[in-house]
């Protein structure tokens, strides 16, 4: 299976997978659920599958958000709603918004989830604790809430992946955050709101990425800078195609998944096409 599948997988599950952190159903599901605010919401939905995550382990797998940010929603988070609740909302209200955005879905899960079951069994867990912890969360009757956590294991394993490219480039969060920062063309005002750093954070890891060539002094991203973003990228492809390798049947769900991605991504709820564009940083 080729690097250019795994990423044009990614270009269709990334959304299907999304609309739980956009959807107003999804978020108001959360807090019905007795979350308090958009964030401890998302910090509970997304670390559920490890059970009562504490921060400083949310913050090592989801790798880019300040720590701060991070213990601002956890452990407390799990003192209005347990992780088995919390697993049980998330899916069901996924699926709710899934099927008001793409009437197609249900005949795509039809389609795709034989395939996408095989995938999630078979694919490495090694080192990808989101990926092993969403691959133990029990399947849903629904199919459609089925097909909602096929692919998040799907895109957690790919997240896992890229977060070891990242670790093994010698980045940590927030240079990561940067780097993709300076090479997309957008800047700290996009993403210290949404990933909690500080201003002087940010100056911090430009100038450790200067003092590395992958800056210049004016935080500009230099060759030697893209061309380590190229290579993550890569190298995030090559290991997320390792979920694909010998699936009967991987090519046709994709296939059956394409149009409820479009339809998702024609509402424009989900509000991450940077990292469709580019890549995720």
């Amino acid at each position: 299976m080729d690097h250019a599948f795994a990423r044009a997988m990614w270009r269709v599950l990334e959304p299907l997978h999304s609309v739980t952190y956009f959807e107003p159903g999804c978020i108001a599901a959360n807090k019905d659920a007795g979350l308090r605010g958009y964030w401890m919401g998302y910090f509970a939905a997304r670390s559920a599958p490890l059970g009562a995550a504490g921060p400083e382990l949310v913050t090592a797998t989801f790798f880019n958000f300040s720590p701060a940010m991070v213990a601002r929603a956890l452990p407390d988070a799990w003192g209005f709603a347990d992780p088995d609740t919390v697993l049980e909302v998330r899916q069901r209200a996924a699926a709710a918004a899934l099927r008001a955005m793409a009437p197609e879905i249900a005949a795509a899960a039809d389609a795709a989830l034989p395939a996408l079951r095989a995938a999630v069994a078979s694919a490495p867990s090694g080192g990808r604790p989101l990926f092993a912890a969403n691959r133990e969360v029990a399947n849903p009757a629904d199919p459609v809430e089925e097909l909602w956590q096929a692919l998040t294991a799907l895109r957690e394993h790919r997240g896992d992946g890229h977060v070891a490219a990242l670790v093994a480039a010698g980045l940590d969060g927030i240079e990561a955050l940067v780097l993709f920062a300076a090479d997309t063309g957008s800047g700290p005002e996009v993403w210290l709101p949404i990933r909690g750093w500080s201003e002087s954070d940010w100056a911090a890891a430009q100038s450790r990425l200067a003092e590395r060539a992958l800056l210049d002094t004016d935080g500009a991203v230099t060759p030697a800078g893209k061309a380590l973003r190229e290579h993550i990228e890569a190298r995030t492809d090559a290991l997320a195609a390792t979920a694909y390798r010998d699936i009967a049947g991987i090519d046709a769900a994709l296939t059956a998944l394409t149009p409820a991605a479009r339809s998702v991504t024609a509402t424009k709820v989900v509000k991450s096409p940077i990292f469709l564009a580019t890549g995720k940083p």
